[in-house]
């Protein structure tokens, strides 16, 4: 992978981790904390997703190893659910894979949301973790993952950005702003789950290649 790719894949990352979705909710769970425990809050969500991400990355083949799951069958699987969750967010409509209504209520009466589900399954959920597990196998170098962990601990660092800026961001963008970026998130997301497909299908049927 070059450069550029690393870039692709940040900004591929983004979308898929989605944070401009993420706070709104952000918002109503913590409607009740003091600034310091939103605060708190924020850094500890943001730790949250760069440990599953990290995870994912140093974890994932073994995995998909154990289970007996080949890395074909698991980027068309991945795409489908990234391709599913881009067309959500092009309608801008709510991703069950994210976030459930009864997951919602029942956040509301915990004392801390910022593991679960702030970070997981909200930002951290399977469409990012997937990402990071095929990403991963593109270069097995050693310097392939210390870019790559460069590239989860932006993420992070943008997600921490967000959130502390979110009561801002929320009133200068507005409900047709934040729509909009959805949308063009939405629009990358797809992309990136028609190359997972594209990829996974030709790995596993190389004849299409060929012939």
């Amino acid at each position: 992978m070059n450069w550029n790719e690393y870039v692709q894949l940040l900004a591929g990352l983004i979308s898929v981790v989605n944070p401009i979705s993420a706070m709104p909710i952000f918002m109503s769970l913590t409607a009740t904390k003091s600034p310091l425990q939103r605060r708190q809050t924020a850094m500890t969500t943001a730790f949250a997703v760069a440990m599953v991400l990290f995870t994912s990355l140093l974890a994932g083949e073994p995995i998909l190893n154990f289970f007996g799951i080949g890395l074909p069958a698991f980027r068309v699987a991945g795409g489908l659910l990234l391709l599913l969750m881009g067309i959500s967010m092009l309608r801008v409509s709510d991703d069950r894979s994210r976030h459930t209504p009864e997951e919602d209520a029942e956040s509301h009466e915990k004392s801390s949301v910022a593991v679960v589900p702030l970070a997981i399954p909200l930002l951290a959920g399977p469409g990012a973790i997937s990402t990071t597990i095929v990403y991963a196998h593109r270069d097995l170098s050693l310097a392939h993952y210390l870019l790559f962990s460069g590239v989860i601990a932006s993420v992070s660092l943008i997600v921490l950005l967000i959130l502390l800026l979110a009561p801002r961001i929320i009133a200068v963008m507005g409900q047709t702003g934040m729509n909009v970026v959805t949308r063009v998130m939405g629009l990358l997301l797809t992309s990136t789950a028609v190359e997972f497909i594209a990829g996974g299908i030709t790995a596993l049927f190389p004849i299409l290649v060929r012939g």
